[in-house]
């Protein structure tokens, strides 16, 4: 009886053992961003990139309860996803509840913020480099990726045989990207390019030179846009099938590689394409953002 009740003292402390450490908390892991100048990962903004970027973002709305969440932190939540490719549901526990940093995206995706921002500073990158903000020369081309399960328009390139969605972006002789598209996989280059470049005359008004590939080959094309913003399409022809740099073709491929970075762009991962569009604006607006702040 003595080593029964013996016993049964040792699994009861054991019990209470194994209770009392399941109860115990990191509270490392739990720590959110109190102050501005927190900079937990490699993604984070710096001072000088955040002092660029912040005056740009709306403000809270008048009425109502004040804003508590730090828009630097969801920033820098939305930049880690960008970077690392992880889920909205999957953001570590230094940065704001992943409901409020979606939250964020969608308003200032839905108001067009993003566009906005990468537009400002794109010109702002432009008169740095002594440039002016609108380029005369610009260079377009497109890009075949995998959607997943997720499910939305999708299609199928014969050509490289690719089953998903197609990038499509419009870059000047810098690389810096002026418009991005995303249209499913079995949209001819001809027809995505009319509607990449759609709208663009009144924004950039001293475009003169518009280079592609020679997918993007139509007279109607060129035909529609010298007669309606006076550009011109200069198609670059490869001769031959070895590997030779013609033209500033090279110049776009460059910019895909800058954007493939983002392992969140390594695949198609959204369910509309004006999400997938405005992940390709921000991705933009980092390298960008960078090259400013470290000028």
């Amino acid at each position: 009886m003595k080593l029964l009740a013996s016993a049964l003292l040792s699994l009861s402390l054991l019990r209470g053992c194994l209770k009392s450490r399941l109860r115990v908390t990191d509270h490392r892991r739990v720590m959110p961003i109190t102050i501005n100048t927190d900079k937990l990962y490699d993604t984070d903004l710096t001072d000088a990139a955040w002092a660029l970027i912040g005056p740009m973002l709306p403000a809270a709305r008048r009425g109502g309860r004040p804003r508590t969440t730090n828009i630097r932190a969801v920033l820098n939540a939305i930049f880690y996803l960008l970077r690392t490719g992880c889920q909205w549901r999957l953001l570590p526990r230094e940065f704001p509840v992943w409901s409020t940093v979606y939250h964020y995206f969608r308003v200032w995706k839905n108001g067009g913020v993003w566009t906005c921002v990468q537009r400002s500073m794109y010109q702002q990158a432009r008169r740095q480099a002594g440039r002016t903000a609108c380029p005369s020369v610009v260079i377009m081309d497109g890009q075949s990726v995998k959607t997943t399960e997720r499910g939305g328009i999708r299609g199928f390139d014969a050509h490289k045989r690719v089953k998903g969605r197609k990038r499509h972006i419009l870059v000047d002789t810098f690389g810096l990207l002026i418009a991005c598209r995303v249209e499913p996989a079995d949209i001819s280059d001809r027809r995505a390019a009319a509607l990449l470049l759609g709208g663009l005359g009144a924004l950039f008004p001293n475009i003169r030179t518009v280079i592609a590939d020679a997918g993007h080959q139509s007279r109607k094309l060129a035909r529609h846009l010298l007669q309606q913003d006076g550009w011109k399409l200069q198609i670059v022809k490869r001769r031959q099938r070895a590997f030779k740099i013609t033209g500033l073709t090279w110049i776009v491929e460059r910019s895909f590689a800058w954007l493939g970075r983002n392992r969140r762009l390594s695949k198609d991962y959204e369910y509309s394409v004006q999400t997938s569009e405005t992940l390709i604006d921000i991705a933009a607006t980092r390298l960008i953002l960078n090259r400013l702040a470290s000028a």
